[in-house]
Parts: C-alpha cells; structure tokens; sequence
C-alpha cells in the first residue's frame, strides 16, 4: 500500500437506537487533516461531493485490506469503520488500540 497514512486509535462502538452497533477508528491529527485536503481537492476537482462528503479509502490493519469509505465528523477529524469480518481476522475488539495505514482512492 504506497503513500499510505499510518494511523493509530482505540476502536470505539456506537449503537442506534435500534440497537444496530457499528466499530469506527477515529482518523484525526495529521491523518485527518491530509484526508480532508484530499476530499476538498476531489471536490474542486470533480465539482462534486460524495454522499456526506465520504471519502473512499483502502486500509489494513494487520494482514487484512479492505476497501470503505472515510466520513467526516463535525467537531472535525474522520470516522473510519471497521466491519466485524476485520474485527475477527484481526482479534480486536472494543477499546483496543489498533494501528491501520489506509490510503485515499
């Protein structure tokens, strides 16, 4: 994975109300802020944003690669999921510090 960013973070659940939990990595610091000059130039660039102002991205956090999409978080940095197929390859789980580098698409 060429120029990717190295990103550390504890990985965090959030639940619905419906009682549906999703895992992120929360990407902020320099991480984030090179992801959001990507987004800002892709959407100069194409004159368009992706839905949310997402950012498609390939990670790997041990031997594991996949390919998601990076979300932008108000109070500023990105939201990085981590499904449950990765949680389980990997061995990680809620409050974990987990180190990923991931890579703009």
């Amino acid at each position: 994975m060429s120029d990717a960013l190295a990103v550390s973070g504890p990985l965090w659940r959030w639940t619905a109300d419906n009682g549906v939990s999703w895992f992120f990595v929360t990407v902020d610091g320099e991480a984030g802020e090179e992801l959001s000059a990507i987004e800002a130039m892709r959407r100069l660039e194409f004159g368009r944003k992706r839905g949310f102002r997402s950012l498609r991205v390939e990670v790997r956090i041990g031997a594991t690669e996949w390919q998601t999409s990076c979300f932008p978080r108000e109070e500023g940095g990105w939201l990085l999921p981590v499904k449950a197929q990765v949680r389980k390859a990997e061995g990680v789980a809620e409050g974990d510090r987990v180190s990923l580098a991931l890579r703009a698409l």
